[in-house]
């Protein structure tokens, strides 16, 4: 992998020798909507619309068998579809989380609410048709969405992924990365390739994907999938003991984990992030975050800049 610095250097480039005015300009304006409407994107390759919360799973759903395990995450997974969503994020790389899902979401009936995007993690086509495979057995239907994992073996694995799209077994295909670092390999995936959907970092604290590579996937029609929007709960570590700013009440926010979701998803090139956990009330503070109101890009500055200074 490339060094951060490398990294900068490189994307330095690309955003003042490649970075076009229709790229720019691509930003779609955000639709006026109703005070407590359940924010949707729609994903441009199709039309379709998914909620702008979703769920992850790394971590969270790698659980073993016995009912002490698993009744935390059957509740989260129950109240995160009765809530109104459905679009669940997975991967061979999470442990045993795909299964998990995949066993409780029978339990509770609801396989077929499940808007599933998962991914391939190995190296050598017949591997990754394998892997391929053991998802579908393990979720009980085939994914929505498959993505390479972290770009891995991406030249093998498009070639298997686009050939299942053909046959209509699977709707969207796309890449994924969780670093800085590599959002120029992922950037040059998006011009270069015919891609449904990239998944990559976003937060409040970590903003470079809003430079160059999120206004380059809204130009080429490229869905957005954000992860690790908490940081895997570092960003809450770094607001211990700060208050809420009196005008995020405007807004509906009325704890951090909205406000860190809401500074995401008020992007209108971000189509949907999917923070994971293992508590039903952080499910709920989770899915309030998907309604309007959504700031405004002023708004969304005054977060940034007010966040920087609490914690600096």
């Amino acid at each position: 992998m490339n060094s951060v610095a490398s990294s900068h250097s490189r994307r330095h480039f690309l955003k003042t020798a490649a970075l076009s005015t229709a790229a720019v300009c691509s930003t779609t304006p955000l639709p006026v909507l109703s005070p407590k409407e359940r924010i949707y994107r729609t994903i441009p390759s199709s039309g379709e619309q998914i909620p702008a919360i979703g769920m992850g799973s790394w971590l969270t759903f790698d659980v073993g068998n016995s009912e002490v395990q698993r009744q935390p995450m059957r509740q989260v997974l129950d109240t995160f579809v009765s809530l109104g969503s459905g679009m669940i994020d997975s991967s061979p790389m999470y442990g045993r989380s795909q299964q998990v899902i995949g066993e409780l979401a029978a339990e509770l009936g609801v396989t077929e609410k499940l808007w599933v995007a998962t991914k391939v993690w190995t190296h050598g086509e017949q591997a990754g048709k394998n892997q391929i495979e053991e998802s579908v057995k393990l979720f009980k239907k085939w994914p929505r969405l498959e993505q390479i994992h972290n770009i891995r073996d991406y030249k093998t694995h498009i070639q298997t992924l686009r050939k299942l799209k053909e046959k209509g077994r699977l709707k969207y295909v796309g890449v994924t990365h969780y670093v800085d670092s590599a959002h120029d390999d992922l950037a040059k995936l998006v011009r270069d390739e015919k891609l449904d959907f990239i998944q990559i970092n976003l937060s409040v604290r970590s903003t470079a994907a809003e430079d160059y590579l999120l206004p380059l996937a809204a130009d080429k029609g490229v869905a957005v999938i954000i992860n690790q929007p908490f940081e895997t709960k570092a960003l809450f570590r770094t607001v211990e003991g700060v208050n809420l700013p009196p005008w995020a009440k405007t807004w509906d926010i009325a704890n951090w984990a909205s406000f860190f979701l809401k500074y995401i998803i008020s992007n209108p090139n971000v189509s949907c992030a999917i923070p994971a956990t293992t508590q039903v009330a952080h499910v709920k503070e989770n899915m309030a975050a998907g309604y309007a109101p959504l700031p405004d890009e002023t708004i969304r500055k005054k977060m940034k800049a007010y966040y920087k200074l609490h914690t600096q």
